[in-house]
């Protein structure tokens, strides 16, 4: 009974070390790509992943908005339309609650990618950040040609589409987390209060990486 007593805490303690393991990095989501090498005369094989490429569109504000604008940044993406009639206001209102708790973090940004940019100009864009209470530069609303923004949408491995025949737009509601070198880390349930939760402490756990607090 004694042994079978030590091997169970042994256990525990294994998975308190892994539990504790996974709280110092969070996973890198997304495609991932083997590349071979030469390092110091030996031949070795990385993995590459996926990052967000280069984009250029437009904020509430009218200023353009690249991914330089992001250098250096964590930042949350995600894709709604201001007339949307069912998660993007709840979702938003989620939103809310990490715009809170990051505002004041210059490496810290948000971005919304409006999917109906003929309705969504930038005065409308300026007006829904005003009604949500945002101010500043933390959060971004972009606006863009529909093709870039549906486009870059796969990058964030999101999933967008133009109005069905009942006139409606369709698209995910995950909130996306970017790591400083551009590399997804995270999908979050944006209606979900638990999911945005998790969204919050997992910036915070990310923030702490090496080589994000580095990466400036």
């Amino acid at each position: 009974m004694k042994k079978l007593w030590i091997g169970v805490i042994a256990i525990m303690l294994f998975n308190a070390c892994k539990s504790n393991d996974n709280k110092t990095a969070l996973p890198i989501l997304g495609y991932k790509t083997p590349v071979t090498k030469t390092v110091n005369g030996k031949t070795v094989t990385d993995t590459e992943y996926a990052t967000i490429p280069a984009f250029k569109f437009v904020n509430q504000y009218g200023d353009t908005i690249t991914e330089k604008s992001l250098a250096g940044k964590i930042y949350v993406a995600d894709f709604f339309f201001t007339t949307c009639p069912s998660i993007c206001p709840v979702m938003h209102r989620n939103m809310l609650n990490v715009y809170k708790e990051f505002k004041d973090d210059a490496d810290f940004r948000i971005i919304s990618h409006t999917i109906d940019p003929k309705y969504d100009t930038v005065p409308v864009l300026k007006r829904h950040a005003d009604k949500l209470g945002i101010a500043g530069n933390t959060w971004w609303l972009l606006h863009g040609e529909k093709g870039d923004t549906y486009k870059i949408s796969k990058n964030y491995l999101q999933s967008v589409s133009e109005k069905n025949p009942k006139g409606e737009y369709i698209h995910d509601g995950f909130f996306i987390l970017i790591d400083k070198q551009k590399r997804i880390r995270g999908s979050y349930e944006g209606t979900d209060p638990a999911e945005v939760t998790k969204l919050i402490a997992d910036i915070k756990t990310l923030k702490a990486e090496p080589d994000q607090i580095s990466a400036k």
